[in-house]
């Protein structure tokens, strides 16, 4: 039996004290999963969950965490813009890498860190694992079956509203409790795109395959937030309409907006001559698939999240149950050998519509994508 990876943890933030190390100090890990250190910049926050969490070791410099953490892997849950630099340090260190959405805010970063694993022999696993999801799979193969007849357009998105600022880390007393959201609202990294369209956009890769081509219209919608009694400016685009072209005349409509979600939400809806699949409907009836109990209500995600292959026991009731998922993805890959599905090849897709939906926005001309999976 392999031993079990030592994880380092970047960030000690909001997916962080609310998912990753909830999840990965339970003690069914124990064979498989060691906390070895944690790291963030706020002073004590990396103490602070240590002592909670029961890591080994916490730092508030990243380059100590890699230097003197005694780790095998790390999980990058930093801001989002922090991900190539983290990352590549991460990979020059020998350490295998699991990425928080979204990998990188560039194709050329993501290029360049895709190569640098593989001439080290290093595994990268790049968040969002949506195809891990038995029902975006089984979506898959009722549309190749003709279940709605041909396929026209499909419609996704998400939109930031509150959630960020209103999440249970957000206005405590103490430093795991007062974690400021403002980096969402600020480049490079941050907006809706990279933050909550990417698990759109890589369900309905995952479903269709790869895209071709992509125009935009892209802003700020809401210039000014308010966090902590103060205003904190929006320098990303937080308002964006993107159009993307799968070839075949086969269009979807993805959104990722200051408020109001697309039909379809992160899943998607798939609409064709003979019918519509939106979520777990079709034609407006639940579908079976793999695991199914649609009466479940009890675990987090409505019983969708507890279907992911290491979702059991007590982890059904810990939040950010997908994002545990892929850094066991990471960790099974490690101690055993059997790659992922979830690959950083298609991640970096999924930046090459992101990345091109904005150049299209800013030139006003339709932008080919460079990258498949």
């Amino acid at each position: 039996m392999a031993a079990a990876v030592r994880m380092g943890v970047v960030g000690a933030g909001s997916i962080s004290v609310r998912g990753i190390l909830p999840h990965l100090c339970q003690p069914d890990l124990a064979d498989r999963v060691k906390l070895a250190a944690v790291c963030d910049p706020v002073p004590g926050r990396a103490d602070a969950a240590a002592a909670k969490f029961g890591v080994e070791q916490g730092f508030t410099e990243y380059e100590d965490l890699l230097a003197r953490g005694d780790v095998d892997a790390v999980t990058i849950a930093s801001p989002i813009g922090l991900h190539y630099e983290q990352g590549k340090l991460a990979l020059q260190a020998g350490k295998h890498v699991h990425f928080n959405k979204t990998m990188t805010v560039t194709v050329a970063e993501a290029s360049e860190l895709i190569d640098l694993a593989a001439a080290n022999s290093l595994r990268i696993v790049a968040s969002p694992g949506e195809m891990l999801r038995p029902h975006h799979v089984r979506t898959r193969e009722l549309i190749a079956s003709g279940a709605i007849g041909t396929l026209s357009w499909v419609s996704c998105g998400a939109a930031f509203g509150t959630y960020h600022e209103d999440e249970s880390v957000r206005g405590g007393s103490d430093v795991l409790s007062n974690i400021d959201p403002s980096w969402y609202f600020r480049k490079p990294g941050g907006g809706p795109m990279y933050d909550m369209t990417v698990y759109s956009l890589h369900t309905v890769t995952g479903i269709l395959g790869p895209a071709r081509r992509v125009t935009a219209m892209s802003g700020v919608r809401v210039p000014v937030r308010s966090f902590g009694g103060r205003d904190v400016e929006t320098d990303a685009d937080d308002n964006t309409a993107v159009l993307i072209d799968f070839g075949a005349n086969l269009f979807c409509v993805a959104t990722g907006t200051a408020a109001g979600g697309m039909t379809g939400g992160m899943g998607g809806a798939f609409y064709g001559t003979k019918g519509t699949i939106n979520g777990l409907l079709l034609n407006g009836e639940p579908f079976d698939f793999p695991g199914r109990n649609p009466d479940e209500r009890s675990a987090r995600g409505h019983g969708n999240q507890a279907l992911l292959p290491h979702v059991t026991g007590v982890h059904r009731d810990i939040e950010e149950q997908h994002v545990y998922e892929d850094v066991m993805q990471l960790v099974d890959w490690v101690r055993d050998g059997s790659p992922s599905i979830v690959t950083a090849e298609h991640a970096r897709h999924v930046i090459d519509i992101i990345e091109s939906a904005y150049r299209a926005a800013s030139t006003g001309q339709t932008q080919d994508l460079t990258t498949t999976f």
